[in-house]
């Protein structure tokens, strides 16, 4: 009777101690990687984010460095064409006339050709602003003698504002239509176009706000 207990014992403890042992050794056999995968992947995936940003950038410096080299382009091309068709420069020439408005002078050569205006290397269009009544005080002494697509025309023209450089290339112009023939003075006048405006900015005076604009008077 003793014997059987002992055996039934012996073969209860040796099935724990197997027991025991089979779970104590499933834990080894599993191991997983702890953020092995999402470390590679994070890191992979921000590395070419950070190559894209800094590889847009270039394109717009050299997409504008692109558009500022053909204004300088075209700017340079139009001076060149300008010294091409004025050998000697302005006062080499032999159709030229000098105008006056304010503080403004222009210098104006005149040769034969389609009517093109370039003031100070630039378009007259661009130059004036597309204003229309500037470029209609430029136009008005060829309007009046039917010129309109007879003479290119060149100027120098620096101080005072848009409005008095405008008039004085008028006067020029019509100073230099003489030279061309002196048959053009009569509607030239006629027009006015002859006539220096010497109306300029009375002086501020001492005392008053303005030339003439004085402080509100308080008898008390």
């Amino acid at each position: 009777m003793a014997t059987s207990s002992l055996s039934s014992l012996t073969v209860a403890f040796s099935s724990s101690l197997s027991f025991s042992t089979s779970v104590s050794s499933t834990p080894s056999t599993l191991s997983f990687p702890r953020a092995r995968i999402p470390r590679a992947a994070s890191s992979r995936r921000q590395k070419p984010i950070v190559a894209a940003s800094s590889s847009l950038t270039p394109v717009g410096t050299v997409a504008g460095s692109a558009s500022v080299s053909d204004e300088e382009v075209e700017g340079v091309s139009l001076e060149k064409y300008v010294k091409s068709r004025l050998p000697g420069g302005f006062a080499a020439q032999r159709i030229i006339g000098t105008g006056r408005r304010k503080c403004a002078i222009a210098r104006v050569v005149l040769q034969e050709g389609t009517g093109k205006f370039v003031i100070n290397y630039r378009d007259a269009q661009e130059y004036l602003q597309g204003n229309p009544l500037w470029l209609q005080y430029i136009k008005t002494p060829f309007l009046t003698l039917g010129y309109e697509s007879s003479y290119d025309v060149f100027v120098k023209a620096h101080g005072g504002g848009l409005s008095g450089q405008a008039q004085a290339i008028s006067l020029g112009i019509a100073r230099a239509l003489l030279k061309v023939s002196e048959n053009h003075r009569v509607p030239l006048r006629k027009e006015g176009l002859l006539t220096r405006d010497s109306r300029v900015v009375e002086r501020k005076k001492v005392g008053l706000k303005k030339a003439r604009k004085a402080p509100q008077y308080s008898k008390r």
